[in-house]
Order: C-alpha cells, then sequence, then structure tokens
C-alpha cells in the first residue's frame, strides 16, 4: 500500500471547504459495524481524517458507526436561517475501490502503488444547497449573486430610447441589466423591481436625460441621489468583485 503522506492531499479538501462556507460544524464518522477492509486499513484511513482535520485547526466530534461501508469519511453540517443543520460538504476516504477495482500506478521509484481514492463533494446535493442558500437569503441576494442586479425604468414611453442607452452601457459594463419598458407606472414598476429583490434600480426621465445624473434607488427603500453613471459603475463592479453580502449603498 502507498505510503500515507495523501492525508496532506485530504487538508487541501478541507481548506477548501471552510473557505467556501461559514457557521459550519464537522464531525468525523468512523467505522461502520458492517465494513468492508481489514481493520489496519481503517485505522489509518480514521488517522489520515484525524490529521487533516488537526492540521485545519477546526474542532471537530467523532461519530462512531456512521462511516461509509467502504471508508470513514468526514461530514460538514451548514446551518440554515433558522438555525436548522444540514449535512451538505462531505469527504470520503476510500481504499477499497481501488483494490477491488485492481488500480495500480507508477510511483517516481518506477514500482506498483495502489492508489487511495478520495471522494470530495463540496455541496452535496446541489438542489439541498440552493434551498438552504434561497432561504438563507430570502430571495435578496448579494448582487454578485443576483440573476439580474440593476433594472432601468423609464418614467415613460418618451425616454424608453435614452433608458435602452443606458441598458446597453451597463450590460456592457458586465452587469446584469433588466429594462422594464412597460406601460405601467413609475411607482408600480419600482414596487415590481423590489418584489423581484433586484438590488439597484435607476430611474430615468427628463432630470436624467439633461444633468446625465442619476437616482439610485435600492430594493432596501434607500435613495442615493445625483450619481454620476462612471462612478455608480465603478462601485458596483467593486461589490461584486468583493463578493459583498451587503449592498454599496
Amino acid at each position: 500500500m502507498a505510503n500515507f503522506s495523501f492525508y496532506k492531499k485530504l487538508t487541501i479538501a478541507v481548506f477548501l471547504i471552510i473557505s467556501l462556507f461559514e457557521n459550519l460544524s464537522y464531525k468525523s464518522s468512523v467505522k461502520l459495524r458492517d465494513h468492508m477492509g481489514d481493520e489496519k486499513t481503517w485505522e489509518v484511513a480514521t488517522e489520515a481524517l484525524r490529521k487533516a482535520l488537526e492540521r485545519s485547526g477546526i474542532n471537530y466530534k467523532i461519530n462512531e458507526g456512521d462511516g461509509a461501508f467502504y471508508g470513514p469519511k468526514i461530514d460538514f453540517h451548514i446551518k440554515d436561517s433558522i438555525g436548522r443543520k444540514w449535512q451538505c460538504a462531505t469527504i470520503q476516504l476510500d481504499f477499497q475501490m481501488p483494490e477491488r477495482f485492481d488500480i495500480h500506478y507508477v510511483d517516481n521509484n518506477n514500482e506498483l502503488q495502489r492508489p487511495v481514492m478520495i471522494h470530495r463533494a463540496i455541496y452535496g446535493s446541489i438542489e439541498r444547497f440552493f434551498g438552504i442558500l434561497i432561504e438563507n437569503f430570502a430571495g435578496a441576494f448579494p448582487t454578485w449573486l443576483s440573476p439580474e442586479q440593476v433594472a432601468v425604468i423609464p418614467v415613460s414611453d418618451k425616454y424608453v430610447d435614452a433608458a435602452k442607452e443606458l441598458y446597453e452601457k451597463l450590460d456592457s459594463e458586465g452587469l446584469r441589466v433588466k429594462l422594464d419598458s412597460s406601460n405601467a407606472t413609475v411607482g408600480y414598476k419600482i414596487r415590481n423591481a423590489q418584489m423581484l429583490k433586484i438590488p439597484y434600480m435607476i430611474v430615468i426621465g427628463e432630470k436624467e436625460l439633461e444633468s446625465k445624473k442619476y437616482n439610485v434607488r435600492t430594493r432596501e427603500g434607500n435613495t442615493v441621489e445625483d450619481l454620476e453613471l462612471d462612478d455608480f459603475i465603478k462601485t458596483v463592479k467593486e461589490e461584486i468583485k468583493n463578493r459583498s453580502l451587503k449592498l454599496s449603498y
């Protein structure tokens, strides 16, 4: 069997997961009563997981008897918006499948070695993860996650062409933009954008057309007046780049 420095790769996987999530709890799940493989192999695998967790500097709990039938595992639990814990990410160590399929590789000494399989699921069930994510933000995603980031709202049909130019400018800057050129009232359009949880709304009328400065509304009801378009774009792009959880205005 190959040497067991592979725990370093386990540590990298652990760091990857904890860098993506906050409010995690950790459980190291060890041997089932009915399992594949010999006791020595399970001991080595369990020790490798323990080293990876300890090297990562995180607290964890041992969950006896909850490992997979082919090897021990680390389960990562996240809390949803009301404090319930869900198991999402997992790292599982598997010595059994490479042995069953008789898999080998040639090492630096030109000798055959048996690989170790690491099963790594970052999100677990992707559907469950998205459900937790949507529930956590109540649909009001941070700007970088929002399907539509800016709504452009002309006050009347007279300003639709100007609104289209603004839409194209924002779109060319890489922002996800919605143009509401419907015949509804401005108040209705603003309300609709807020209901859709769009982070920012720009209303364009005669004043904006002449001054080239814009009033920016947020889905939270805040309003910032007389913003230069370039300043707005720069601020929002920086917010997206930093993956901020809060709106800039």
